[in-house]
């Protein structure tokens, strides 16, 4: 008997942690950020996945509505095994390979999380002491590579 990842991991395990990642402060409409939310039920297609819906703006959304997630036919647990094997350094061939998947449908799904990744990486502030070794900063100049060398070569001069 073969034994898959895939069976090792439930739909709605994966749906409640989306949920407590995606709603820490509680569930806010993606639409209008309105904290005044009704919930609507479940997908008919994902029954784990829960939908809501807006009482400010009246639209509808659900766990996944607006994520890298949304709008693909792999259910969810898929797209988060393959995020653990990306996390794993595993290439896509050999996710493909374990997840049953088309290396196309695979080489997609990859783009697509490591875009969203990109997408969502928080702004890098430096705070406290920060060292900087061995930088050359030249401000005002830019696009002007003749002024850069007359710079320098005046600062030879003095020397």
């Amino acid at each position: 008997m073969e034994l898959r990842i895939q069976s090792l991991i439930g739909d709605e395990r994966c749906y409640e942690a989306v949920r407590q990642l995606r709603w820490r402060n509680g569930i806010n409409c993606p639409h209008c950020e309105s904290k005044s939310i009704i919930k609507r039920g479940r997908d008919d297609t994902a029954a784990s996945r829960q939908r809501y819906e807006c009482k400010e703006c009246g639209k509808r959304f659900d766990d996944l509505t607006n994520t890298v997630f949304a709008g693909h036919h792999q259910p969810l647990k898929v797209w988060v095994i393959f995020l653990y094997f990306l996390g794993l350094n595993l290439s896509t061939r050999q996710i493909a390979q374990e997840l049953n998947l088309n290396k196309d449908d695979a080489q997609r799904m990859a783009a697509i999380l490591r875009s969203g990744v990109v997408e969502h990486k928080p702004e890098v502030r430096l705070s406290g002491k920060v060292e900087c070794d061995e930088v050359y900063v030249v401000a005002g100049h830019k696009g002007q590579p003749e002024e850069v060398k007359k710079r320098i070569v005046k600062e030879d001069a003095t020397d």
